[in-house]
């Protein structure tokens, strides 16, 4: 019998990523790796990278330096790149970092059990080609080995926007959407394996099909999705708000599957730093999209990305940043201070925000916040929701599970419940998570 063989597989950035490291633990499966959280235990350590934003890249040489020490005592492990700064660097991760194995881009998962092979034989190689065609629609690799309650499911992969500040059109290529057939079947087997919710994933998931003759669009996706049986709850993410529109507002009303959540980043609430980053509307469309959502779905939640410190920024545009979270009340936002990215269009911008600003104006983002966060949680305590159980809470002895509108709740409950939906008295609120009691 051959040796058992351990992967460790470390997943940075966004949730495209954490769906390809799906995908990578279904790969290697098939060539006799199982997954472990011990990466000093592993005989193959792979890290799957992001380079959206330069700390994020930062953390991924940081962790590769660490690995040198690990391979130094476990000679025979292997270690490999793929992602964003995979395709990104290519072959010069190999020449910089003589302990690396191998590099795949984000356009050759389909090649990795391949490498690894080759890798396991002592071969060093970088698999970085980009694929920016048609073929890539047949180079999907379908996920269904690896199943649970929830699971992602990529509609579409790259993006056709080019947001002056973001690398994804460089290092993912320009949009392009499955065929539906493939994800309402990949959807009806993980249905019928006992996942009970999906999320539709792509950097613009409400562009679907619009490139694609004879292709249906993301409003009727949706619908046929909600037609699968088995599937309780549907969510996508992430959404333009450009390409945000009223039929789809529509589907929150009329679509009972489709969850009470929309991530909508508007990155900044200054129509004068939005025109800079080349987003396509403007703050006033965007919050007439908000005001609409809150008509059509009463209760929805909301998060969002907010980018501090955009090259011209000045205290002005930032307190409008400022009064945007007040007149949305996001559930949450994600934040981050911009950084250069390289081939990006405001590479090239001036920055006038020196980093100790920049870094203030986010504290106080954070702080304002954490406030609305807090406030907005406080409002479920008292209320009944349905939650879908997802398997143990990190609070020992608990489960956990999520509302329709995103919100973690802990609770004490039989783990028979996993993969169950259940009535949920909710008791107490977090900065984080809600805290509940199953409802008899």
């Amino acid at each position: 019998m051959s040796k058992e063989k351990l992967l460790y597989l470390q997943t940075f950035g966004c949730q495209m990523n954490v769906s390809d490291s799906e995908k990578i633990a279904g790969l290697l499966q098939g060539i006799g790796y199982r997954p472990t959280n011990d990466s000093s235990q592993a005989d193959l350590i792979i890290l799957n990278t992001c380079s959206v934003r330069a700390r994020a890249e930062e953390k991924v040489y940081n962790h590769l330096v660490q690995y040198k020490g690990l391979k130094r005592k476990k000679p025979g492990v292997l270690l490999g790149v793929g992602g964003c700064v995979a395709q990104q660097e290519g072959e010069r991760l190999l020449c910089t970092l003589p302990h690396l194995d191998f590099v795949f881009g984000t356009h050759n998962l389909h090649l990795l059990p391949e490498l690894v092979l080759s890798a396991e034989k002592g071969e060093r190689l970088a698999e970085v080609s980009f694929i920016d065609n048609e073929k890539r629609l047949d180079l999907f690799p379908a996920d269904t080995a690896n199943t649970g309650v929830s699971r992602f499911v990529t509609v579409t992969q790259g993006c056709d926007n080019f947001c002056s500040y973001c690398i994804v059109p460089y290092v993912r290529g320009r949009e392009i959407s499955r065929r539906s057939a493939e994800i309402i079947e990949e959807i009806s087997l993980l249905a019928a394996k006992g996942v009970k919710e999906v999320t539709l994933l792509g950097q613009n998931v409400n562009s679907y099909g619009l490139k694609n003759s004879g292709e249906m669009d993301f409003v009727t996706l949706l619908r046929k999705v909600c037609e699968v049986s088995g599937i309780e709850r549907l969510r996508f993410t992430t959404s333009h708000p450009k390409d945000f529109s009223l039929q789809l507002i529509d589907c929150f009303a009329e679509l009972p599957k489709l969850c009470k959540h929309v991530h909508l980043p508007a990155q900044a609430g200054s129509n004068a730093v939005l025109s800079a980053m080349n987003r396509g509307y403007t703050r006033e469309a965007y919050l007439s999209l908000v005001r609409r959502l809150k008509e059509v779905s009463p209760g929805i939640q909301i998060t969002g990305d907010i980018i501090v410190g955009f090259p011209g920024e000045t205290e002005a545009n930032f307190q409008e940043t400022l009064s945007l979270l007040e007149e949305v009340r996001y559930t949450d936002v994600f934040s981050f201070i911009y950084s250069k990215r390289p081939e990006t269009r405001a590479a090239s911008y001036q920055d006038h925000v020196d980093a100790e600003e920049k870094q203030a104006r986010l504290d106080r983002l954070l702080a304002l916040q954490r406030k609305i966060t807090l406030e907005n949680n406080r409002s479920f305590v008292g209320t009944v929701q349905e939650v879908l159980v997802e398997g143990e809470s990190r609070r020992g002895g608990q489960l956990y599970g999520r509302i329709s509108g995103n919100r973690i709740v802990n609770l004490a409950a039989d783990p028979a419940l996993v993969g169950q939906m259940v009535r949920v008295a909710i008791t107490t609120a977090y900065q984080n998570s809600l805290q509940g009691e199953l409802c008899s």
